[in-house]
């Protein structure tokens, strides 16, 4: 398997694998969403529905792939994505912390782009 597609089998998992989790504990009225558009290569999670009167439309997390990079666009959880990703053989300096400025992300252990 090339590096590419195993980017694209290593983030589908771990979305798959967080969605599942996440819907053990659902809220009848929101649906998890799992987005995967492999010809742009976009991958999301998202939370969708209402909450009471509340409307929720909530991305979870957002992967890229671009230029042979994982870009970790979006992670509003406490999960550690790094360690699922090394878990799954993809290293730091394969990884672009997306929502990181780039003057930042030369002081991390992960790609700057």
């Amino acid at each position: 398997m090339d590096r590419l597609e195993h980017h694209r089998a290593s983030i589908k998992t771990f979305l798959q694998q967080y969605a599942e989790t996440w819907t053990q504990h659902p809220e009848p009225e929101v649906e998890i969403q799992l987005i995967f558009d492999e010809q742009h290569d976009r991958y999301l999670l998202l939370d969708v529905g209402w909450r009471g009167s509340q409307r929720i439309h909530h991305c979870i997390f957002h992967f890229d792939l671009k230029d042979g990079k994982i870009w970790l666009q979006e992670n509003n959880t406490d999960i550690e994505i790094d360690q699922a990703l090394t878990e799954m053989g993809i290293t730091p300096q394969e990884i672009v912390v997306g929502f990181h400025h780039p003057t930042v992300r030369a002081y991390s252990d992960f790609a700057v782009a």
